[in-house]
This record gives structure tokens, C-alpha cells and sequence, in this order.
């Protein structure tokens, strides 16, 4: 059976507004998270993704406002992540409206949780975001070159990336949201090096996130093992369209949705 792939723009949302930056720094304004998402809802949008970049417990009200507001306006499926440490957070958020939610740095804590929220949620409702990075030259190598990171890729842990995703698969997460810190916000295309050997590593649905600069880059993301392909500020700031995405995807023989 071919599987259609999902195109995701991701909203990464700071104290109620979206914003954008390469590589988190230098962030601007890109407008507000439910008109923005409601746009998108419109223009095709399989998915869309939430990243709550204060995500500190003072930020939660704010964003569990906006993903209600959002909810009320859009019919496709809404993932939410930042700041999502316990199964009492997962609760919140889909009582809120979101379809699932993405966990990073409190897995990376505390592994188990991932099992404590898929089974209490279900797979399906459970994202391991991986923030992977090139182990920079004089550090320790991981096995596959690539390390997990947190704040926004500026700390490495020392965690493999592809074994990080397997993990995550065994916990019982739904699906890896790959994003490569080296590509995030250049638009020089993703990294697929590390998207096909992640691929090959876990069965579960990866999103290929990180690097989005042109049409032509989403096709080779699916055909390194992207089941989705997620981008931020080229879709925010109208570089390029939801629509534009998917006729250059079926042009290359990709099933879109």
C-alpha cells in the first residue's frame, strides 16, 4: 500500500505570536498562530504542527488559549509541543484540541515517560521530537556521527540520534519528528543522510523537518524515508505554497494527500 505523504507547516509560537529565525536565533515575527493556521488549513495543509518556544509553565495559559482557538477553526489533525514534560501536560493539551503532542527534552530526562503517555494515550497521539546535530569535530563521535540536542540545538548530550529514534520506537512513540539543527532555517535542503539512516532504523512514521528552501527539497526527503515533510518560515513568510509543494512532490511520482 503507498502512503501518502503529509506536508506539515509548523508554527513555532512565542508567547502567543508565531515567530521564526535560523537555527532559533535572531527570531521575527510571523503573525498570529490561529489566523496563520486557519490559512493553512485552507491551502491544503495535511497537518499542522505547534512548537511553544517559551515553554515555560508561565507560557502554558497563553498556548493552551491558542490551541483551543485553533482547534475551533481548523479540521485537520494538530500536534503540540514545548514545554510537554508529563502525562499531565499530554492531558491539557489534548483536552485543549490538539490531535497529539510532541516530546523532547523531558523524554530525554526521563525516557520512561514516553511509555507513561503512549499508554495511557495511545501510540498515535505520541511524537518524539529528535533536535539531532553533526557531532562537532573534538567531541566524543556517537556511533552514527549524529547527537541528540536540547535548547534549540545549542547543547549536545552525547545521546546517538538513530538510536535515540529506535528507543523511542521500543517506548511506544507514534512517530520521530527529525529535525537537523545543521539545516534548520538555511533552506539548503534537508539533511538526508541522516533522514535515510533514521529511516532505516525505525518502522514508526518520520516527519523530515529542517532545511526547506525550494520546491525541488521536499521530493529527495521522501525518497531518503520521509513519510512527512514539515517546513516553518518558508511557507509563513509566502516563499513558497502548500499547493506548489505537492504538485512538485506528484510530479516526481509521490502520492501526496
Amino acid at each position: 500500500m503507498t502512503v501518502a505523504i503529509r506536508v506539515i507547516p509548523c508554527l513555532d509560537v512565542d508567547d502567543g505570536r508565531v515567530v521564526k529565525g535560523v537555527n532559533f536565533q535572531n527570531l521575527r515575527d510571523a503573525g498570529d498562530p490561529v489566523e496563520l493556521a486557519a490559512r493553512y488549513d485552507t491551502e491544503g495543509a495535511d497537518e499542522l504542527t505547534f512548537l511553544d518556544v517559551t515553554a515555560s509553565s508561565s507560557g502554558r495559559a497563553t498556548m493552551i488559549d491558542v490551541v483551543k482557538r485553533t482547534a475551533d477553526q481548523i479540521f485537520i489533525p494538530l500536534t503540540v509541543g514545548g514545554g510537554i514534560r508529563t502525562v499531565d501536560d499530554v492531558d491539557a493539551m489534548l483536552r485543549a484540541g490538539a490531535d497529539k503532542v510532541s516530546v523532547n527534552t523531558a523524554a530525554i530526562a526521563r525516557p520512561e515517560v514516553l511509555g507513561e503517555m503512549s499508554r495511557r494515550y495511545g501510540s498515535q497521539c505520541i511524537v518524539l521530537s529528535v533536535d539531532a546535530r553533526t557531532v562537532p569535530a573534538g567531541e566524543q563521535p556517537t556511533p552514527s556521527g549524529w547527537e541528540v540536542t536540547t535548547h534549540g540545538g545549542r547543547r549536545g548530550t552525547g545521546i546517538d540520534a538513530v538510536q535515540w529514534a529506535r528507543r523511542g520506537q521500543e517506548l511506544g512513540v507514534g512517530e520521530i519528528l527529525l529535525n537537523s539543527m545543521d539545516a534548520d532555517g538555511t533552506k539548503r535542503g534537508f539533511d538526508l543522510r541522516m533522514l535515510a539512516a533514521v529511516r532505516a532504523a525505525v518502522e514508526v512514521p518520520v516527519i523530515a523537518s529542517g532545511g526547506a528552501g525550494a520546491v525541488a527539497d521536499f521530493a529527495p526527503a521522501v525518497q531518503a524515508g520521509a513519510d512527512a515533510v514539515l517546513a516553518a518560515s518558508v511557507f509563513h513568510f509566502g516563499e513558497l505554497g502548500i499547493g506548489e509543494v505537492k504538485a512538485a512532490m506528484n510530479a516526481e511520482g509521490i502520492t501526496v494527500r
